[in-house]
């Protein structure tokens, strides 16, 4: 197997690297916060499910972009890529906006994953666009 889309391999490799900090996080810093907090079973579990699905779409979205790197019809598999794009955005728009809302000084608190996420999304159209030395063809690797 060889890998056709480096940019596609790089953002796979990030977001298994995103899945596993996701969820040793929560496990180790967050969701044990919730045990202290008497917060209600039923909030506690919304949020600990709620946790996890960022860490399960992470885990996805990583094995995805490995596939997606090894295919050799890049241009086939754009519209995907796209997807994960907008879906990442609208992740980041999510979690700047409530932030914001709620509290605009916790903004700063949100820095790092806005940054990580822009890179992320960065990678990926820098691999929606990359060119085959082969073909030359635009918009595939």
């Amino acid at each position: 197997m060889k890998v056709r889309n480096i940019y596609y391999f790089i953002a796979g490799i990030l977001a298994l690297l995103f899945a596993v900090t996701h969820a040793w996080n929560g496990q180790s810093a967050v969701l044990p916060s919730l045990q202290n907090h008497g917060i209600m079973m039923d909030t506690r579990i919304v949020f600990i499910y709620v946790w996890h699905i960022i860490t399960a779409e992470n885990l996805v979205f990583g094995i995805m972009f490995i596939m997606m790197s090894l295919q050799s019809m890049q241009s086939n598999i754009r519209f995907a890529a796209w997807i994960f794009v907008w879906l990442l955005m609208v992740r980041l728009l999510t979690v700047v906006g409530i932030t914001a809302y709620y509290d605009i000084s916790a903004l700063t608190g949100t820095l790092i994953d806005s940054i990580a996420i822009v890179i992320y999304v960065i990678l990926i159209i820098f691999g929606i666009y990359t060119k085959r030395k082969s073909s030359g063809l635009r918009g595939s690797a």
